[in-house]
C-alpha cells in the first residue's frame, strides 16, 4: 500500500505532465491511426464513458451520504452554481462570442456549448483537489435538470426564435452512467466495506481510490484526443479560435467564481465542490444538440472545446494549494 500512496502523490504531484503525455500520444495516434478512431468511435466513446464512471465511483464510495442532509440547511453553493451556469456564463460568453467568432455557425455553436453546463469530469475533479463531492453530485443533478428548460429559452433569442430540441434521452442517459450509477454502487460499496470490516478500510483504500481516478482522467484525456486527432490538422486555424476564446472565457470565470465564492462565504470545499462545474461543459451533449438542431459546423465549437478545457481545468486543480490558502486567510 505504501507503494500505492508513492505513485499516487507523484500522479497528482506531477499531473500536468502526465496529462500532456496524454495529449500528444493521443493527438499522435489519431492522426496515424484515424480510420481506425473514426471506425470504431462508438466503441471509444464507449471507453470515455466507462472512465468517466471510474473517476466518480472511487469518491462516491468516500462520501458518508448521512452528511447530505446538512447541505439542505444552506444551499447557498447549490445557488451560486446555478448563478454562474445561467446567468454568468451566458454573458461573458455573448460578449466573447461577439469580439472573437465571426462565423454565424461557429458563433451559435459557441453559444451553444457554453450553455450546456457540467462536464461528466466535474465530480472527479472535485474528488481530486478533496472538495464537496456531496454538494458537487447535488448541484451537477440540479444544473443538469435545468437544460432542458433553460437552453431554448436562450435560443429563442439568441437563435432568433430557432427551436431546438433537447436529447433528454441523452441527458438522463450520462446521468445515469456518471452520477446515478456511480452513487448507487458507490452507497453499497462502502456499506459492504464498513460492515465486513469498519471505517478504517476506507481510510486504508483512500490511496486506491484516488489512484483509480486519476488514471481514469488519463485515459478520458488520451481517447478524446485520439478521437479528434485528424480533425485537429484539418481545422488548426479554428482550434487556434477556440483555444483563445476558452483561455479567455476559463480565465475570466475561474478567477471571478474564485473571487466571488469566497466573497459569500463560502469555504474552499464548498468552492471546490461547484467551480469545476460551473466552468466545465457537457460537450457530448452539445455537440448531439449542434449536429441536429443545425448541422455539423455548428457542432465544431463543441467537438473543440475539450481539448482546451481538460487543459486549463486541470491546470487550476495544479493550482489547489494556492487556492486553499487563499480561503483559509481572513
Amino acid at each position: 500500500m505504501n507503494f500505492l500512496v508513492r505513485i499516487t502523490a507523484n500522479l497528482k504531484k506531477y499531473f500536468i505532465f502526465y496529462s500532456m503525455v496524454s495529449v500528444l500520444a493521443g493527438w499522435f495516434l489519431g492522426v496515424k491511426f484515424s480510420d481506425f478512431s473514426l471506425n470504431h468511435r462508438i466503441s471509444f466513446t464507449r471507453l470515455v464513458i466507462l472512465f468517466v464512471f471510474f473517476m466518480i465511483y472511487p469518491m462516491m464510495i468516500n462520501i458518508n451520504w448521512l452528511k447530505v442532509k446538512n447541505i439542505a440547511k444552506d444551499p447557498k453553493a447549490i445557488l451560486m452554481s446555478v448563478f454562474y451556469n445561467y446567468i454568468l456564463t451566458p454573458v461573458i460568453a455573448l460578449i466573447l462570442a461577439k469580439l472573437f467568432i465571426h462565423d454565424n455557425e461557429l458563433f451559435l455553436g459557441f453559444i451553444l456549448v457554453m450553455l450546456i453546463p457540467v462536464s461528466s469530469s466535474s465530480v472527479g475533479y472535485t474528488g481530486i483537489v478533496k472538495g464537496s463531492v456531496e454538494i458537487a453530485s447535488i448541484a451537477q443533478a440540479v444544473n443538469f435538470l435545468l437544460i432542458p428548460i433553460l437552453t431554448p429559452v436562450y435560443f429563442h433569442f439568441i437563435g432568433r426564435g430557432v427551436n431546438i430540441p433537447i436529447p433528454m434521452a441523452e441527458i438522463w442517459r450520462s446521468l445515469l452512467y456518471v452520477v446515478i450509477l456511480p452513487i448507487i454502487l458507490g452507497v453499497i460499496t462502502r456499506w459492504g466495506l464498513v460492515k465486513a470490516k469498519d471505517e478504517k478500510a476506507l481510510k486504508e483504500l483512500k490511496p486506491l481510490f484516488s489512484f483509480i481516478t486519476l488514471v481514469s482522467m488519463l485515459f478520458v484525456v488520451f481517447i478524446i484526443f485520439f478521437l479528434k486527432g485528424k480533425m485537429l490538422l484539418t481545422k488548426i486555424h479554428l482550434v487556434i479560435v477556440m483555444g483563445v476564446v476558452t483561455l479567455i472565457y476559463l480565465s475570466i470565470a475561474l478567477l471571478l467564481e474564485t473571487y466571488l465564492n469566497k466573497k459569500v462565504g463560502l469555504s474552499y470545499e464548498e468552492h471546490m465542490g461547484i467551480v469545476f462545474l460551473s466552468t466545465g461543459k457537457n460537450n457530448g451533449t452539445a455537440v448531439a444538440i449542434a449536429s441536429l438542431a443545425f448541422g455539423p459546423m455548428v457542432a465544431v465549437p463543441a467537438a473543440v472545446l475539450p481539448i482546451f478545457q481538460i487543459i486549463f481545468l486541470i491546470a487550476y486543480i495544479h493550482l489547489e494549494n494556492l487556492v486553499k490558502k487563499y480561503f483559509e486567510r481572513k
